[in-house]
């Protein structure tokens, strides 16, 4: 079952300290889920599944929120190339945003699962 409280907290972990990472581009966004992911399972409790799935779930979150708004962002600028810029910069960036969802959803459910397994 989803703790929401465990996952919010994860995911304002995730959102801070993913944007202090980005001066270092891929670690900085790792650390990130891994620090958010164990802190939604370490607050969720339970078993290292448990863990493992609200790590997950704000992992993916967070990952879709920061998708959705650099791919919003992406379009707004890519409007300078006229609209099939803007088409291309969202869609680029859209795909890379996948990329960077399941990077956050993998790490956060392994920090996740060992967040719980510390707690318990």
């Amino acid at each position: 079952m989803t703790d929401w409280k465990a996952v919010a907290v994860g995911f304002v972990v995730i959102v801070v300290v993913g944007i202090g990472g980005l001066a270092l581009p891929l670690i900085g966004q790792i650390g990130a889920g891994l620090l958010g992911g164990f802190a939604a399972g370490y607050l969720a409790g339970g078993t290292l599944g448990n863990g493992a799935w609200n790590g997950l779930v704000a992992g993916s979150i967070s990952g879709i929120v920061v998708t959705l708004l650099a791919a919003l962002l992406g379009s707004l600028l890519g409007l300078a190339g006229g609209p099939l810029g803007g088409l291309l910069g969202g869609v680029g960036v859209l795909v890379a945003g996948v990329v960077l969802t399941l990077i956050f959803a993998i790490d956060s459910a392994i920090a996740g699962a060992v967040g719980a397994w510390v707690k318990g």
